[in-house]
């Protein structure tokens, strides 16, 4: 495809609004990033980036002209968001790195289209298209992403150095959008495994949003291998193993991809002390490893976590064990998830109370449990007795 022009998100009204009021300032309005790549790939559209000569002032200004809402998202870094029909577009201003620190860079503003790609991270990221979608490509992106060839732009080593989370996202990229069968661009994994130092830089939410982004992907068993071989998973993820997630990936061929149920796959001394997870995924991280590695049965997990958790930990104890899944594993789900406990406390009450009226309720639910959930109320009854 050499042109975009045919993209329902492109076509949009909203959108075709937000670039006639720049165009009619005499700015120019250039999408770029994400939206064109995925556009050029097949791959869904989300979010919609528009580069422009334009300095954020500007923006606004055209913006009030036209009747769009602007909102300063990140106006000190030249980064405009204009709403229109509930659309959010991004307007960024063309800039050029004047200084770098391996973290964050200080840049300038450019008129120059040459100057914005060139501090981009990767070819096919600098890929541009017009308000017709007709195609800007001042770094001959095309035929990089025509081969799905992750490669960094100019000198793999400068644009780490520039920012080292970019080593993350080359695999994160890689995962998404590279060729497993081409391999992986060995002067891009001379350059990540030459500055590894450079990872500890980096802050745990970064690291960890690039990490869950990329076990994201449909398939991302291949990528975090490499990591692993040229010292970049050791380095963010001490004492993590990557054996039992091309297994997890084989077996989820009928679930959808969860970053966390693969977190799970990679083990580590304390996944939780080196990632910047919330308290939710923390708390199911911890519980699908102990699942997983525990004594409970899949039937007993349905029962006491639900189905969706139970399946979870089937999946990954089998991938661990490098085994297939249960036969019954669909009847275990639906025996447990469907299980009804049918002892109450006011069937043992007045005889039992307090503590032991919570350790006798406990010791008939194991044995319930035991008996594959079909001892009734009254076999539990005169077991007590």
């Amino acid at each position: 495809m050499t042109s975009l022009a045919t993209q329902s998100w492109l076509q949009e009204p909203a959108t075709q609004s937000v670039c006639s009021a720049l165009t009619a300032g005499g700015a120019q309005a250039l999408f770029v990033g994400g939206c064109v790549r995925n556009a050029l790939m097949g791959v869904p559209v989300s979010d919609i980036d528009i580069a422009t000569d334009a300095e954020p002032e500007t923006v606004m200004a055209l913006a009030q002209a036209a009747g769009i809402k602007a909102i300063p998202t990140g106006f000190d870094h030249g980064t405009v968001t204009l709403v229109k029909n509930h659309i959010p577009h991004e307007i960024t201003t063309f800039r050029k790195d004047v200084a770098t620190d391996g973290r964050r860079a200080t840049v300038a503003y450019s008129k120059e289209i040459a100057e914005d790609a060139a501090r981009r991270d990767f070819t096919m990221n600098a890929i541009y298209a017009r308000p017709d979608g007709s195609i800007v490509d001042p770094l001959g992106g095309m035929s990089d992403l025509v081969a799905r060839h992750v490669r960094f732009i100019g000198t793999a080593e400068n644009r780490i150095r520039e920012d080292y989370l970019r080593a993350l996202r080359y695999f994160r990229f890689h995962a998404w959008y590279g060729d497993k069968d081409a391999g992986f661009d060995p002067q891009a994994l001379a350059a990540i495994a030459a500055n590894l130092d450079g990872l500890a830089q980096l802050s745990l939410e970064r690291i960890t949003a690039e990490v869950i982004k990329m076990l994201a992907a449909p398939d991302p068993a291949p990528a975090v291998a490499v990591m692993r071989q040229i010292g970049v998973l050791g380095q963010i993820l001490p004492g993590a193993d990557d054996r039992a997630l091309a297994p997890l990936v084989h077996l989820e061929a009928e679930s959808d991809p969860d970053p966390i149920r693969r977190l799970a796959a990679l083990g580590g001394a304390d996944l939780v002390a080196h990632l910047r997870l919330s308290k939710a995924q923390a708390r199911r991280l911890e519980a699908l490893r102990e699942a997983a590695t525990g004594t409970k049965t899949t039937a007993e997990l349905a029962y006491r976590q639900g189905a969706e958790f139970a399946s979870d930990a089937a999946l990954l104890c089998a991938a661990l064990l490098e085994q297939p899944l249960a036969d019954s594993l669909a009847t275990d789900l639906q025996l447990g998830a469907g299980a009804v406990f049918p002892v109450f406390a006011a069937d043992l009450m007045p005889d039992l109370s307090g503590a032991t009226l919570g350790a006798a309720l406990k010791e008939l639910e194991k044995s319930w449990i035991a008996s594959g959930f079909e001892l009734d109320r009254a076999q539990l009854l005169q077991q007590l007795k």
